[in-house]
């Protein structure tokens, strides 16, 4: 019996009703048990949440900012953060469903959000940060062609918004790929 292809993808900008389902998306990739079904899972890093319905609603509704929807068959499976800033962009929030993880879902995903950028902002960069411990996550951006460019900049200890410190060393690296 032939396989059957995998669905396709398709991609919209956020809006305010996706809120609730983004915020169960984003925690569940990153936070607490649930997380652990994938790999990228910050829950030996940091305990608490990874954001919140007001947040992900602000990056919703910002101005030069779009939240991408990914959906299979109409249910939410994965969604970035994107920012235009001049001549780069900035990519975050980035959240692919646990149990989808290790598809290929994400290199989709970041493709697509790249596709955009360059087209529809003329962006020449695409800038990320990166929690510097995350070894297995860099290594999988520094394959899609990002850089490590050695910039740090602090993890913001004390805002119970991005979670609780689960070691008092984390910090972020900014990661840049030219686009074409």
């Amino acid at each position: 019996m032939p396989a059957t292809p995998a669905p396709e993808l398709t991609f919209r900008p956020a809006t305010a009703s996706d809120v609730p389902a983004l915020v169960e998306l984003i925690e569940s990739a990153y936070r607490g048990d649930a997380s652990r079904a994938g790999w990228t899972t910050e829950a030996d890093l940091l305990a608490g949440q990874r954001t919140d319905p007001e947040g992900v609603a602000a990056v919703v509704a910002a101005e030069g900012s779009r939240l991408l929807v990914a959906e299979r068959d109409g249910e939410l499976v994965a969604c970035c953060q994107l920012e235009h800033r001049g001549e780069h962009a900035y990519f975050g929030m980035f959240a692919v469903r646990p149990t989808l993880q290790g598809g290929g879902l994400g290199k989709v995903i970041i493709a697509e959000a790249e596709r955009i950028v360059r087209t529809e902002w003329d962006a020449r960069e695409m800038h990320m940060t990166v929690i510097r411990q995350r070894a297995e996550l860099i290594a999988w951006y520094e394959r899609r062609g990002y850089v490590r460019t050695g910039r740090m900049s602090p993890f913001p200890y004390g805002d119970e918004r991005f979670g609780v410190p689960q070691r008092d060393d984390l910090e972020f690296e900014l990661l840049v790929k030219k686009l074409a």
